[in-house]
């Protein structure tokens, strides 16, 4: 896929997360990655509204090379980039219940979206906590270059999530599964669930990778 074409598939997919409500005002970025660089939705840029032709362009090394300012939190789609050598984009949200998630006190560290469908394990997989940190703090970045690439996704404390994907469009849909099921898990909250158990869970990743 050429880079126009790139461009503009960010920004449909980006209307697309907007207008569903998976993000509001200038919240969130998305970032995809090319053969020499990356693109990210530019600072204080509204998901709803991207102009293709004025995403933040930057080279291999992170440097601003073209468009407009990046994102702040460019930092945090860098360390999934250089730890995940497969992840092809990188969505971070600011989704409702993924959020909620993120702000109760009891969510398992290690696990915050537990195995309550099949289509997170396939398409999520575990999710654990980052500490918190200050929006726009670099620290956020060694953080996840902390987990060594293990994970695709994470949940950000008092934040949000952050998702990667082979490409933008699994990125995309791989951030709105693990929305879907924080959603179930704070709706059910209080509620005696049943999980997926661990030979269903092996299974999936079996066959799913």
């Amino acid at each position: 896929m050429t880079e126009a074409a790139l461009r503009d598939d960010l920004a449909r997919l980006c209307k697309s997360l907007f207008d569903r409500g998976f993000s509001v005002g200038s919240a969130g970025n998305v970032s995809v990655r090319l053969d020499d660089g990356y693109l990210i939705t530019p600072t204080n840029s509204c998901l709803g509204f991207l102009d293709p032709a004025r995403i933040s362009r930057l080279d291999r090394d992170g440097n601003h090379v073209g468009g407009d300012k990046p994102s702040k939190e460019v930092f945090l789609h860098r360390a999934f980039y250089e730890t995940r050598p497969a992840a092809g984009a990188v969505v971070h949200l600011h989704s409702t219940y993924a959020t909620a998630l993120s702000c109760l006190a009891d969510t398992d560290p290690e696990d915050c979206i537990p195995p309550l469908t099949p289509y997170v394990v396939m398409r999520v997989g575990r999710v654990p906590l980052v500490p918190y940190f200050r929006p726009g703090d670099a620290r956020g970045g060694e953080l996840i270059r902390a987990l060594d690439g293990r994970h695709a996704a994470v949940l950000l404390a008092n934040h949000g999530p952050i998702v990667s994907g082979k490409d933008l469009t699994s990125a995309v849909y791989a951030a709105e599964e693990l929305e879907e099921t924080a959603r179930l898990l704070v709706t059910l909250r209080g509620q005696k669930l049943r999980m997926l158990d661990e030979s269903q869970v092996a299974e999936l990743r079996a066959a799913f990778g």
